[in-house]
């Protein structure tokens, strides 16, 4: 999902006390106010305009993948031929309705969509695209199994 808004004006403390957000949103004030050199309250105020200027948009956990017993990842390489408005909304609302389904890009190129799932098995995979197939009629599906992750970062450089 594509943010239409204009970017916000970020000076070098925003830009500092965002890097350290993302490295640990869990931080506490005190701890951000040291690291960016500012009082506890100009942090709090901060993060507060940030936040509602959109550009904080949710704090999470993230979790280990194969610690909650969802080891696997497939990305799903998707071309269609139908790009009415019914199908559509058909495929955005298969896509939100298994959670599985992690992400989804619409693409620029010869793929249309590619769909990153995070699985407890093959055979899970297995019944995610019999599911999908049934619920929405897709031109080409293309699978891969990512065999490792040589980088995975939540943090943008900022």
């Amino acid at each position: 999902m594509k943010d239409k808004r204009t970017p916000v004006t970020l000076d070098s403390t925003d830009l500092e006390l965002l890097r350290a957000l993302q490295l640990d949103a869990s931080a506490s004030m005190e701890l951000l106010a040291s690291q960016v050199g500012a009082s506890k309250t100009a942090v709090w105020n901060r993060v507060k305009r940030l936040q509602k200027d959109g550009v904080i948009q949710r704090q999470v956990a993230i979790l280990s993948p194969t610690l909650v017993g969802l080891p696997e990842t497939f990305f799903i390489a998707v071309k269609t031929n139908q790009h009415e408005e019914g199908w559509l909304k058909r495929f955005d609302a298969v896509m939100h309705k298994h959670p599985e389904i992690v992400e989804v890009h619409r693409l620029a190129g010869d793929t249309d969509y590619l769909i990153k799932v995070q699985v407890s098995s093959t055979q899970a995979f297995d019944q995610l695209y019999k599911a999908m197939v049934a619920e929405i009629d897709l031109y080409s599906v293309t699978s891969s199994l990512s065999m490792e992750v040589l980088k995975y970062e939540t943090a943008l450089p900022v």
